[in-house]
């Protein structure tokens, strides 16, 4: 979207974007996993929303879209990749294996460092797990992603087509990823050998501390094995674990102006301390106890 209105990546990456997550939206409407009465309404107005802020403040910052810089990168021959002489299809795939690394190594770092976290949560923050879930993420986390992005860009000296690659991949599979269906249980144990699946990555927005520390990566799921990060199922099963933040339950926290202001909410005060609150879905929740440790104490362990 911040690349010129006659530029074809432009509608490429649009038309990517527009077609897997209506394709995935129809897909939670006729078989949804975790079916809430009421949800979407009270959430799909302002998941939208900042996916629209997002995209203009983008849009503003950044006057190059991420392929422009590969291009201006590939013109300047800056970058680990000029300095050896490949094939430019190995070229094209060492970048977006590369790119895919730093954005899991991102992934942690937003989970590890306190100020980086305080951005991350309003993603962490939706009660529900949908389509609409994976496009949840605060401005100024938009921002700095771009920047390390193009940071990786330069140091990877990644080409320009292997750019668009990764960007439609992480636009599709974070769709993918985020949508509240359900596969058979043997395709999702064969998929998630190649990339990360719905039921992998909603383990990742479990209220339990070990399971949102888990499960970093969007489109591949090697680099949780590597590290160890790997969570195979979450401990209360699919259907019943609790999605989202202890603190952040009540359903005004659905608001789009709650959701801007949330990085800077006090999480002590965050969640009213009675013996169920209402979360976005209507349902009720019980309050944070035991096992939900506020994510105010993280430290990356």
């Amino acid at each position: 979207m911040q690349a010129e209105t006659g530029n074809p990546e432009t509608w490429i990456r649009l038309a990517a974007f527009v077609s897997v997550f209506t394709l995935m939206a129809l897909w939670e409407l006729r078989a949804p996993l975790r079916a809430r009465p009421g949800r979407r309404a009270g959430r799909w107005p302002s998941n939208l929303g900042i996916v629209v802020l997002d995209a203009a403040l983008v849009r503003l910052l950044f006057p190059l879209s991420a392929m422009a810089w590969a291009a201006l990168v590939a013109q300047r021959e800056w970058g680990l990749l000029h300095a050896v002489p490949l094939p430019e299809w190995l070229a094209g795939l060492l970048a977006v294996l590369l790119l895919d690394l730093a954005i899991q190594l991102q992934h942690r770092l937003f989970h590890a460092v306190p100020a980086l976290w305080r951005l991350h949560r309003m993603h962490h923050a939706d009660t529900e797990f949908d389509v609409t879930t994976g496009l949840r993420f605060h401005p100024l986390e938009i921002v700095l992603s771009m920047a390390i992005k193009f940071a990786v860009i330069a140091i990877v000296g990644a080409p320009a087509l292997a750019v668009l690659v990764f960007e439609i991949m992480l636009n599709a599979t974070s769709h993918f990823n985020h949508a509240d269906v359900a596969l058979p249980g043997g395709l999702d144990r064969q998929l998630r050998r190649w990339v990360v699946t719905p039921d992998m990555h909603r383990a990742h927005h479990s209220v339990h501390r070990p399971e949102t520390d888990s499960n970093f990566g969007f489109n591949l799921p090697w680099w949780d094995h590597a590290f160890r990060t790997y969570r195979a199922q979450p401990r209360d099963g699919h259907r019943a674990m609790r999605i989202g933040l202890p603190a952040f339950r009540d359903r005004r926290w659905c608001r789009l102006d709650r959701m801007l202001l949330l990085p800077w909410a006090d999480e002590t005060s965050s969640n009213p301390q009675k013996p169920t609150a209402q979360d976005p879905s209507g349902s009720t929740t019980p309050t944070a106890t035991g096992h939900d440790t506020p994510v105010s104490t993280r430290n990356g362990n």
